[in-house]
């Protein structure tokens, strides 16, 4: 029968965040993680609780019924789950480009070379940064990019002191997210330029145009 994906919701919006924000994408959201961020805005992807078990194939006949090319799995943290490389697989063999967005505390080689990996490192203030699996930064294969939401200055020095000292936007496009509610955009911008960082500012443009309370957007 193979391995099952526990599910807690499979839809389309427009991309929010990445190199690919703006596009129509359909979202695969797993569900349970384990890890608790403090600024996490998925709670209900949190536990497995409710979730509905689907197989591999039902998952893409979900996908295909909304006709996107661009897809994200996402959580969650969606390498919880043993069935994931084979959904990312499948969809890379049905052409689909193919989102991965991760926590980062677990080991992406798994993950089919065809898709992109979102590494989302955790800062100091998402309270789990001690959880980060640094070695996937050496990981990172072309076409991969790195996310850090930041809550405050001190979010930003660690994570600009990140990037200087790792080189890590040699190898993949790295985004500064301000936290939404802690950090304001326009004094992430500041920063960012004052510096002269060889980074993204990513906004989450889902919340801009839904509302930052908004679920399946």
């Amino acid at each position: 029968m193979g391995a099952k994906l526990r599910i807690r919701e499979i839809y389309r919006s427009i991309q929010g965040e990445s190199s690919f924000a703006g596009w129509p994408c359909t979202f695969v959201r797993t569900a349970g993680c384990d890890i608790r961020c403090v600024y996490c805005d998925e709670p209900h992807a949190l536990s497995a609780a409710g979730s509905t078990e689907c197989s591999v194939d039902d998952v893409l006949a979900r996908v295909n019924e909304f006709g996107t090319r661009l897809v994200e799995v996402t959580g969650g943290e969606p390498l919880l789950q043993r069935a994931v490389p084979e959904l990312v697989r499948r969809l890379c063999d049905e052409d689909h480009e193919v989102l991965v967005e991760t926590g980062g505390h677990h080991d992406i080689s798994p993950l089919d070379p065809r898709c992109h990996v979102i590494l989302d490192v955790k800062t100091p203030g998402s309270g789990v940064a001690a959880r980060n699996d640094l070695a996937n930064l050496e990981r990172l294969r072309p076409g991969d990019e790195v996310k850090l939401v930041l809550t405050d200055r001190a979010d930003y020095e660690w994570a600009r002191e990140l990037v200087l000292k790792t080189g890590v936007d040699a190898r993949a496009p790295v985004h500064f997210s301000p936290c939404w509610g802690s950090l304001e955009p326009s004094e992430l911008a500041a920063w960012i330029l004052d510096d002269g960082l060889p980074v993204h500012l990513n906004l989450q443009l889902h919340k801009y145009i839904w509302g930052p309370n908004t679920r399946g957007v």
